[in-house]
């Protein structure tokens, strides 16, 4: 006998569909049996007996639940049967009514409903049974004439079949309707422990029957004989539950080692409805950081799978079991067991199971939730690794693995660029405006230059005030040009900053796979065409070969130069600059060579690089200048006491320490700091001015003479006079060369000379190479120069070996000693329009 579902109104409006047609159908049985049933007494005792037998069988069940229905499995079945075989029909079909109807009060069955369909369900069953019986062709055995141990046991075997199917297919059209299951699908379903219950009673009732042949006083037995084998099969059905049941939660706990979140919280309510045998199941997750999430599954498939708050309402009786972590770290949520037709108690078993199960579960949902937590934050780490974090652009890392991967995939749509753009004067928005607002402006240019670009092609943002774009799918190289004025042109309008406008302009180096290269090699070239452009104070510069003095070679010379510097394969020549009036000599510039034993010599622009960012440069600059200060000793102890220029790196400027090494350097060789010129070029005077103002203060304080060489190349050389204490100015040899072939160069030349006479400077003439330019240099008023006309850089004894011969002069003078010159009408004019002072220069002496 088996207990009906709960259910609800809706439910049960439903379920009278199949309630009224089986309590009619086993009221029309019962109404036909009072009609039919004789009156002997026998049989009536018979009935009697069987109603007892029923009442006793009630309180003798194997409950088994699926979902929220409890299944009570009582030996009702091999009663019923037996009682088919020993009775007439209509003893054996009132004697079923009276039994159930009894045997439900007796257990306090009070449900209208419920009493209606079970008592209509066993008379219908118990009908079915004696037909069958009768189809047979054998008698009851109480009213039978002879007897046939065959024919009866064939008759058991037909009363319990009929008897079990009709039972099943009534129970299982029930429940059908109360789960809104397909009718096929429930009845197909497996039914192991069921089906176990039920077809164990066929042996008791063949037992029976031969039992009453061998003596009818065995049948006092059979109760007993009964009992027992409800034991027994009470024991192997909770064997078997448990078995099943530890069996699945081994399969979970095995799903439960994924570190997948999803894959761990799908399992657990798969298999949570089908261990707990729920209507759904579903886990909330609330981790410590990141969203809450809901789960929901309703024994066939997933149903919800999101946030909780967008989750529909669903009803039914509810277990809820909270995921707490064995390690005490806090709530990790909740699972939830839902039975939508009635309140479950769980048994002790699969309570102990439930909290087996949950313990498994909060292991898997820490570890899928550490392991989403260690992507999460190894993603965010690839992606700070590859993010500029002020604009939000790409990096360096991540311009160099994008290009890396598109030279990789070859040149499937034309070739890409690299543009390398740097703003113009953006220390001074720093400076002025502060670097809050410098960021400001930062961003806003990475929005301009993302706008401009165009899909496929990356922004990246290098450091500062370096951009620098990758441009794919160019039709041909010189596309790549036009795109950088595209750029610049983006960035040409004003950029707002509360109640200020800031003009933005910058300079942009170009260079396209064309070249070849890998990824690196075109930022470099990108570098030089940049560098190009701002020496040169143009907008866009496209890498040219011709014009790129850097090459590999010279990164090898770096492993060269301590080896260099300990076999002095550093020698320094000197060049004199001399009176050009006289030919006397009146200085000498150091410069050096390095004789490399495997490449032969090389100038300085081939390792002064290489030198300057290796470790090594403190030990060279030491050798030069003392190199530098021993020639000058010996010229002075040879009767020449002329000074020696040296040329300093931008690194030695930057240096404090630099003036009290070369106090300690003039010491040691005994040499006077007038003795010494130290020669610095334009551009690192301007470009770091604050930092080394200090530096040529005290050299300058120490009474050491200052040259402002190459004067007139850079962008602002009047800015620079006035703020570096020079000594002298060199024309760049760039001018002299161009004096007689354009204006412009010829005019540079006469302003720097009379810059340098308005401010008491020695004004240097570099470049002389023919004594035309010697004599207009002079004319114009340049007091002195160097060449190739008077000598190429020479080893120190081969330059004092010259001046012994020319007693200090290389040149022949340009007028007799004493003669007076009459000077040119424009230079007169000039002379008297500066108040007719006399340098005294246009007398020879």
């Amino acid at each position: 006998m088996q207990n009906p579902p709960r259910t609800d109104d809706a439910t049960n409006r439903r379920l009278w569909r199949l309630v009224g047609p089986v309590v009619v159908g086993g009221g029309a049985a019962a109404f036909w049996a009072l009609w039919t049933i004789p009156s002997h007494s026998e049989q009536f005792l018979a009935m009697a007996l069987l109603v007892v037998a029923m009442i006793g069988a009630g309180f003798t069940f194997i409950e088994i639940r699926v979902r929220s229905t409890w299944f009570a499995t009582t030996p009702t079945t091999a009663l019923l049967t037996v009682a088919a075989v020993f009775l007439p029909a209509a003893p054996m079909i009132l004697g079923a009514l009276c039994g159930m109807f009894l045997s439900l009060l007796a257990r306090r069955r009070f449900d209208p409903q419920k009493i209606a369909f079970n008592v209509g369900k066993e008379t219908l069953a118990a009908t079915a049974a004696v037909f069958a019986v009768a189809g047979v062709g054998t008698e009851p055995i109480l009213v039978a004439s002879h007897f046939s141990v065959t024919g009866e046991l064939a008759a058991v075997f037909a009363a319990f079949i009929t008897y079990a199917l009709v039972d099943e297919i009534i129970w299982q059209a029930l429940f059908a309707i109360v789960t809104n299951t397909p009718y096929r699908q429930r009845i197909l379903a497996p039914r192991g422990a069921e089906l176990t219950t039920r077809f164990v009673q066929l042996p008791v009732a063949v037992v029976t029957v031969l039992a009453y042949h061998v003596d009818a006083w065995l049948l006092v037995l059979l109760p007993l004989l009964v009992y027992a084998l409800h034991l027994s099969t009470a024991n192997h059905v909770r064997t078997r539950q448990g078995n099943e049941a530890w069996q699945r939660l081994a399969e979970a706990t095995d799903e439960f080692n994924s570190v997948d979140q999803t894959d761990v919280l799908h399992a657990a309510v798969r298999r949570a409805a089908d261990i707990f045998s729920t209507d759904e199941a579903e886990v909330e997750i609330r981790p410590p950081s990141g969203e809450s999430r809901l789960v929901r599954h309703n024994g066939k498939k997933i149903t919800y799978d999101g946030p909780p708050g967008d989750a529909p309402e669903a009803e039914g009786f509810l277990i809820p079991v909270r995921l707490e972590s064995y390690r005490g770290d806090g709530d990790l949520g909740e699972l939830r067991l839902r039975f939508r037709t009635g309140a479950v108690k769980l048994t002790e078993r699969e309570q102990y199971t439930l909290r087996t199960f949950t313990a498994a579960l909060c292991t898997a949902i820490r570890n899928a939730t550490a392991f989403a937590e260690t992507e999460r934050l190894a993603e965010s780490h690839a992606r700070a690794a590859a993010q500029d974090p002020l604009t939000r652009l790409a990096n360096r890392r991540r311009l160099q693995q994008y290009g890396t991967e598109l030279l990789a995939a070859g040149a499937t749509d034309g070739v890409f660029g690299v543009l390398l753009i740097d703003l113009n004067h953006f220390k001074e928005v720093n400076d002025t405006l502060g670097h809050a607002e410098g960021d400001r402006v930062l961003i806003a240019v990475a929005e301009r230059l993302s706008a401009a670009a165009h899909p496929g092609d990356l922004v990246a943002r290098f450091g500062g005030d370096e951009f620098a774009i990758l441009l794919t799918g160019l039709s041909a190289p010189a596309m790549a040009e036009l795109r950088a004025h595209a750029m610049l042109d983006a960035l040409a309008p004003p950029i707002e900053l509360d109640d200020m406008r800031i003009s933005v302009e910058a300079s942009c180096g170009v260079t396209t796979t064309g070249t070849g290269g890998s990824v690196g090699e075109l930022l470099r070239r990108a570098d030089v065409a940049l560098y190009q452009a701002k020496q040169e104070g143009q907008r866009v510069v496209v890498y040219a070969r011709a014009r790129d003095t850097a090459d590999v070679g010279s990164l090898t010379l770096g492993g060269d130069l301590a080896r260099a510097i300990a076999e002095h394969q550093f020698a320094v020549h000197f060049q004199p600059i001399v009176d050009l009036a006289s030919g006397r000599v009146i200085a000498a510039e150091a410069l050096t060579r390095w004789h490399h034993p495997d490449r032969g010599p090389l100038p300085p622009d081939r390792f002064l690089g290489a030198i300057e960012r290796s470790g090594q440069f403190a030990a060279f600059a030491d050798a030069v200048l003392d190199q530098a200060l021993i020639a000058a000793t010996e010229w002075a102890d040879a009767g020449y006491p002329i000074p020696v220029a040296v040329n300093v790196s931008p690194r030695s400027l930057l240096d404090p320490s630099f003036p009290d090494a070369v106090a300690r350097r003039l010491s040691a060789h005994g040499v006077p700091s007038s003795a010494l010129v130290i020669e610095l070029t334009e551009s690192v005077t301007l470009s770091k001015l604050e930092v080394v103002d200090e530096v040529l203060a005290a050299l300058r304080g120490q009474g050491i003479r200052l040259a402002l060489d190459d004067f007139g190349t850079g962008f602002s050389s009047l800015a620079t006079l006035a703020r570096v204490p020079v000594d002298e100015l060199k024309i760049d040899r760039s001018f002299v060369a161009a004096m007689n072939d354009a204006s412009a160069p010829g005019a540079v030349v006469r302003s720097t000379v009379d810059l340098g006479r308005s401010l008491d400077l020695l004004v240097v003439a570099e470049g002389i190479e023919r004594d035309e330019q010697r004599r207009q240099l002079w004319e114009l008023g340049c007091p002195a120069g160097q060449g190739h006309l008077f000598a190429r850089a020479v080893p120190a004894d081969r330059l004092l070996a010259s001046l012994e011969r020319g007693a200090g002069s290389l040149a022949e003078p340009l007028h007799d000693t004493g003669a007076v010159i009459r000077m040119s009408r424009s230079r007169r004019a000039r002379r008297m329009s500066m108040g007719g002072e006399s340098t005294g220069r246009e007398k020879l002496t």
